[in-house]
């Protein structure tokens, strides 16, 4: 009796359910989640590498110029630095389902504001943005005076 009632309710919803647009849900291919992360952005004057960790420092995803095909002095341009970010956020979003990240800048390069609008673009929350470039306090020692 219990298996006519099912029958009647399944037929019933089958116009239902056809008339309806179906939504396909992403599933996550990696066995964790992580909602929030950190952006490690470090843009050189050759080169522009972007490294996606969770918020205790393990590697998520990671990018370079050089892993997307570009060499030499292209590397070092702000354009690809863009393309750089977007991909390592799109690995991050789609293995870990990321959806907040505290962005940290270190380095003088070309790449540093492009790859945070690359990683904007990726619909990723931006939390926090640091810059992390290293300064000297006084610097190191210099060479002794030329005598001539």
């Amino acid at each position: 009796m219990a298996e006519e009632k099912t029958d009647v309710k399944t037929a019933a919803a089958a116009p239902e359910a056809a008339a309806a647009p179906e939504v396909k849900q992403r599933k996550i291919k990696g066995g964790r989640q992580v909602l929030s992360g950190i952006v490690h952005v470090e843009s050189t004057f050759n080169n522009t590498r972007v490294v996606i960790t969770d918020q205790n420092g393990n590697v998520l995803s990671w990018s370079t110029g050089g892993k997307l095909g570009y060499k030499g002095s292209r590397k070092a341009t702000a354009y690809v630095a863009q393309l750089i970010a977007s991909d390592a956020a799109k690995k991050a979003i789609m293995t870990y389902g990321l959806r907040e990240v505290e962005v940290r800048i270190k380095g003088p390069g070309a790449g540093r504001e492009s790859a945070v609008r690359g990683i904007s673009l990726e619909k990723l929350e931006i939390t926090a943005l640091k810059d992390v470039t290293p300064l000297p306090h006084n610097g190191c020692r210099p060479p002794k005076r030329r005598r001539v």
